[in-house]
């Protein structure tokens, strides 16, 4: 059997070394056009920053080590030019030497991955990107001599590239067009990295788009012009569809190669999977695109399989993901509350904001968790986090449990590790299941954030259960001061209609409610208490109380 794969990075890699060890005697050739195969790409902007301080260590495999362990033909430096269905031949062109030549198959694996975007102002030519090794030699060459930089773009690749940039001590700005950074996350939730970015000397201009890329600036809409010896576009990927195009592959809505849940293209000959692909989404069905590398080489494994004649089919997609910013973790899974409300899909909340560890034990760090819970059936629909610490094991518990079919409230039966250095005894995890229970069972009722003004013009009142201290430093406008642990005693002082409590992150909050709840109160939960209010009307600082 000859099976050619067209891409050597994470799906096409992983597909080439499970097909040799399904299959001893496939010719199995991988064509790909950068210099490099099998190299760590996710790694490529520590490179830049000099965290990665050896550019080998990104080389995870080259094409004599491939050809020693796997038997592989391994081709680098040679671009796949057409795909001729009907004679059943790969055209591929060697780019040192312009040598043409054809390689029959009886199978092609299409990997090409994602190209980046490249938003069309003038001068956008001198804007780099970052896609492979190539690339990364460009940026550590350009921002040697560089004292200022432009990221154009907020998402992953533009925070770590902004992160990386400011540690060679180049002054970073960026410049995104929606109104926060890292779009996937809720407004609330971005609101800490906003800070955290601002903190580490990073300049965010929000909502703003460059209209031109100068010698040393970008000019943006305002007319404002950001200084920039290096710029670096990062807007975002599209899958890389040329060669299918070219070959008549049908392509979806989305921009990607449609593949069948055995990854075939409307050429059952032809298989394609990663970045370039169309896939279903977890919890709608509906085609997506998911560029994340999980994904791609957990698809290039099974199309191996399929290749080989075994029963393998994808899975949907939950776009797990997760991104470090100065020290700050930041991850999701499932959907966003933005995009559950685009949808008109109801929804349960829950915030909170657990210790990463024990707090007796030195070294806890706060953490800001969220949970989107199907209103009416009680499934995991997503979740999002924030934290210096262990935001990474809660979120990838979640999108087990997601994985798993498990509802919220069973979140809390989950038997998770704990010692003090590690854990709490009511793991976050846990914790999340618990207020999921409440609010299932009827014994709790909430109120977000962007709800709390309109409860309030309705005739609620907004009792704060926190100390006098914490009302004195910070306050919602309006609230009126019960600690709660005062409140059994002053329970006439509150006006007569509904009533919302509100403590820092709703724990108290929970126990001021039971307390009104029992007194035949009409009460609902300031969901994540103060500090999630705070973030989500984007205040900067506390409104002092009067």
């Amino acid at each position: 059997m000859e099976h050619i794969i067209i891409g050597g990075v994470a799906g096409g890699m992983s597909a080439a070394t499970r097909l040799r060890r399904l299959d001893e005697d496939a010719h199995i050739t991988v064509v790909e056009r950068s210099g490099h195969v099998s190299f760590a790409n996710c790694g490529l902007p520590y490179h830049v920053g000099g965290v990665i301080e050896d550019r080998g260590s990104l080389l995870l495999q080259t094409p004599a080590s491939l050809g020693r362990r796997f038997g592989l033909d391994v081709r680098v430096g040679t671009e796949a030019v057409q795909i001729d269905r009907e004679r059943r031949v790969v055209v591929v062109r060697e780019l040192a030497t312009d040598t043409v030549s054809e390689l029959p198959y009886d199978h092609v694996l299409l990997s090409p991955g994602a190209r980046p975007v490249r938003p069309p102002i003038p001068g956008i030519e001198r804007a780099l990107s970052l896609r492979d090794i190539e690339d990364t030699d460009a940026l550590v060459a350009a921002s040697t001599p560089a004292r200022t930089a432009a990221i154009i773009g907020g998402g992953f690749i533009g925070l770590e590239l902004a992160e990386n940039l400011t540690r060679r001590g180049i002054a970073v700005t960026v410049v995104e067009a929606a109104d926060q950074v890292m779009t996937p996350l809720d407004p609330e939730m971005v609101a800490p990295v906003h800070d955290h970015l601002r903190a580490s000397g990073v300049v965010l201009r929000l909502g703003a788009s460059v209209t031109a890329v100068g010698p040393d600036t970008v000019t943006l809409a305002t007319g404002e012009h950001v200084p920039a010896d290096l710029v670096v576009s990062a807007v975002g990927v599209r899958p890389d569809t040329r060669l299918a195009d070219d070959a008549g592959l049908e392509t979806g809505r989305l921009g990607g190669i449609l593949v069948d849940s055995r990854f075939r293209t409307s050429d059952p000959r032809i298989l394609a999977v990663g970045d370039a692909v169309e896939k279903r989404d977890a919890l709608d069905g509906e085609q997506v695109l998911v560029p994340l590398a999980n994904t791609a080489n957990r698809q290039g494994r099974m199309a191996a399989d399929v290749m080989a004649g075994l029963p393998a089919h994808d899975r949907p997609v939950l776009g797990t993901a997760i991104v470090g910013v100065f020290g700050l973790q930041v991850a999701t899974t499932g959907w966003s509350e933005k995009r559950l409300v685009a949808a008109g899909r109801p929804h349960r909340v829950v915030h909170t904001h657990p210790a990463s560890h024990a707090t007796y034990y030195p070294g806890a760090e706060g953490m800001s968790l969220k949970l989107l819970v199907d209103r009416d059936t009680d499934a995991i629909l997503g979740a999002q986090g924030v934290g210096r610490e262990g935001v990474d094991k809660r979120i990838d518990v979640i999108a087990t449990a997601m994985t798993g079919g498990l509802t919220a409230s069973a979140l809390a039966d989950l038997e998770l590790a704990y010692a003090p250095a590690f854990a709490s005894a009511k793991d976050p995890v846990n914790m999340l299941g618990y207020v999921a229970d409440n609010l299932r069972t009827g014994v709790s009722r909430s109120v977000q954030w962007h709800e709390l003004a309109d409860a309030v013009a309705d005739g609620a009142v907004l009792v704060d259960v926190r100390t006098h201290e914490e009302h004195e430093s910070g306050a919602i406008p309006g609230a009126v001061l019960i600690p709660v642990d005062e409140l059994r005693g002053r329970l006439d002082e509150i006006p007569p209609g509904p009533v919302v409590v509100h403590c820092a992150v709703g724990q108290r909050g929970h126990t001021a409610a039971r307390v009104l709840a029992h007194a035949g109160r009409e009460v609902r939960n300031l969901d994540g208490g103060y500090r999630t209010w705070l973030a989500g009307t984007g205040l900067r600082h506390p409104v002092l109380a009067h």
